[in-house]
């Protein structure tokens, strides 16, 4: 029982470390935030498919990354939110076909928008916004998720054990 638990906390740290450093070098690209985003470390939330350690794993990795690259505290918090609820509606469709790609899409294409909107007093219309949003994240889960997905499936029972 011990040894599982140990496995969950390493696997999550693992998970969180990674969004981490995904997160900060596609931020020297100035692509991790703003209106036109594409946070590649979003495809992580495909990992709740294989682990329930992955659910918090990415949503801590989330909110240090939304410290370290100096977000204001409604994007610390609301975003880190919506990547959260991303990751658990992923782990609630894991046994479904590419629907698990949907929830971290549309729960950031819908909350972030009123981030960048109220936190960050960016000037462009919400539709607009979510539509970016949500380009960026469809290029991240549905994109590089899956390619990641695909490459994982074949070993994921040694791995996530």
């Amino acid at each position: 029982m011990q040894n599982k638990k140990v496995l969950f906390i390493s696997q999550a740290a693992a998970i969180a470390a990674l969004y981490v450093v995904l997160t900060l070098f596609i931020a020297s690209f100035n692509l991790a935030n703003g209106a036109i985003q594409i946070r590649i470390s979003e495809a992580l939330t495909i990992l709740p498919v294989f682990t329930a350690a992955a659910v918090p794993g990415v949503a801590i990795g989330c909110f240090l990354s939304n410290i370290l690259t100096g977000c204001a505290l409604p994007d610390i918090i609301f975003g880190t939110l919506a990547t959260l609820i991303g990751a658990l509606g992923t782990r609630y469709l894991k046994n479904t076909k590419f629907m698990f790609t949907l929830p971290p899409v549309l729960s950031n294409a819908l909350i972030i928008p009123f981030i960048l909107k109220y936190a960050y007093g960016l000037e462009d219309m919400l539709p607009f916004l979510m539509l970016t949003v949500g380009i960026g994240e469809i290029i991240s889960i549905m994109g590089l998720g899956m390619v990641l997905y695909h490459s994982l499936k074949p070993i994921s029972g040694k791995l996530f054990n």
